[in-house]
């Protein structure tokens, strides 16, 4: 058995009984980042009480999250027995509403997809969506009838609750901005919910499924209708005082330039974002980029002209996010094709010096997300499981 004294440091907990909930999570989140441990291992790394450890672990196994091992042989006494997460011991639903398609997936408590489902829908008002999420839920809970389900994590494009800015322009869809969403769909579902920016989610999945796995500090570009960033700073994500941190769609890049339908000029997802694309090529709105064909040449034209006005405008975005965050990298991921956002990410460098300009960097400064088109729907499940397991689940999303 491994000693202890190697095994990943987490958070300590406290033996008052008010904090039962937050010494349930210290546990859970210990033989998370550890595999399977003992009871002794646990009170060792958690500075918790023999008695508190086997209290909890009881309970915990009583619940079904946590499933025992066979015991180890070797040394004196009675063998210590390893415990580890019960995939089957909570599920979580994650749902991505987006003007074009709705995606659900259904997690285990180790985060593993379990199913996954995407509808298409044309700007869906929240009447038109209630009994597509509905459905949704409800099949999910049908394929794992006994199954502990934790929640519904439900990620929407931003900026939430600013007049003039949301439910107008291309990330508009009507009835969203009610203020008592989470509380009707709570009631309706019959589980906890969660409402959650969808750059902020997006950047939650990269860095439990995508190519963030290993950063504490990194902005995460989505291009969808509109375009935000989720900001996961010293590794916690960052959603600021109205949930509306990352909202840099409506940042002026351009004084003076093209109108915005929020009253402004010259905002960046004028330039950048899948609308920006779509009226540049002359298509309609509701078009489908599933269809692009990379070899119609016409079509790569209005493209390449296309990218002449959108990179300098991200370039200069970039320009800020480092100038002002510091990040070790920005993602760049969302629904346009991959070849396209490939050409994008070309068309970026050189890069505007800034101060990311550093030769010790560890990571490109720029990178394409690998969290695929459903890391927002893993991102908004994924924190329902954390609500369940992280001790530091209020300090993940404390806005400070």
């Amino acid at each position: 058995m491994k000693n202890p004294q190697n095994k990943r440091s987490v958070t300590t907990g406290t033996n008052a009984e008010h904090a039962r909930l937050h010494n349930r999570r210290v546990i859970l989140e210990a033989i998370r980042q550890n595999g399977r441990l003992t009871r002794a291992d646990l009170t060792r790394l958690t500075s918790l009480t023999a008695q508190t450890i086997s209290n909890i672990v009881t309970e915990l196994q009583e619940e079904g999250a946590l499933l025992a091992h066979a015991a180890e042989k070797g040394g004196r006494g009675q063998p210590p027995v390893p415990l580890s997460l019960n995939p089957d011991g909570g599920y979580s639903i994650g749902i991505h509403v987006e003007q074009h398609r709705i995606i659900g997936v259904l997690l285990d408590l180790l985060g593993h997809t379990v199913a996954q489902v995407t509808l298409t829908v044309s700007y869906p008002t929240f009447e038109q969506a209630l009994p597509l999420i509905l459905d949704t839920v409800r099949s999910f809970r049908e394929q794992r009838p006994k199954g502990r389900f934790l929640g519904v994590g439900i990620a929407l494009p931003g900026p939430f609750s600013v007049e003039g800015m949301t439910a107008v322009g291309p990330t508009a869809m009507s009835g969203w901005d009610a203020a008592d969403i989470a509380q009707r769909l709570q009631q309706t579902v019959g589980l906890p919910v969660l409402i959650e920016n969808d750059a902020t989610a997006a950047a939650m999945g990269e860095r439990l499924y995508g190519v963030a796995s290993e950063l504490n500090n990194f902005v995460h570009l989505f291009i969808g209708s509109g375009l935000g960033a989720g900001l996961y700073l010293d590794n916690r994500l960052y959603s600021g005082h109205w949930h509306n941190a990352g909202e840099i769609g409506h940042m002026t890049v351009i004084p003076g330039g093209k109108a915005c339908d929020c009253g402004n000029q010259g905002c960046l997802e004028r330039y950048i974002s899948i609308a920006a694309l779509l009226e540049h090529l002359g298509l309609p709105a509701e078009h489908d980029l599933g269809a692009w064909d990379a070899n119609d040449e016409a079509l790569n034209t209005r493209v390449e002209l296309w990218l002449d006005e959108a990179a300098p405008a991200l370039r200069q975005a970039i320009n800020i996010l480092e100038s002002v965050l510091d990040p070790q990298t920005i993602l760049i991921s969302g629904f346009l094709p991959e070849t396209l956002l490939a050409r994008l990410m070309a068309r970026l460098e050189p890069l505007s010096r800034s101060i990311s300009s550093r030769s010790d960097r560890k990571h490109p400064r720029i990178q394409m997300g690998t969290a695929g088109q459903d890391a927002v729907a893993l991102g908004a499940a994924a924190l329902m499981i954390l609500a369940e397991i992280s001790p530091d689940y209020e300090a993940l999303l404390k806005p400070e």
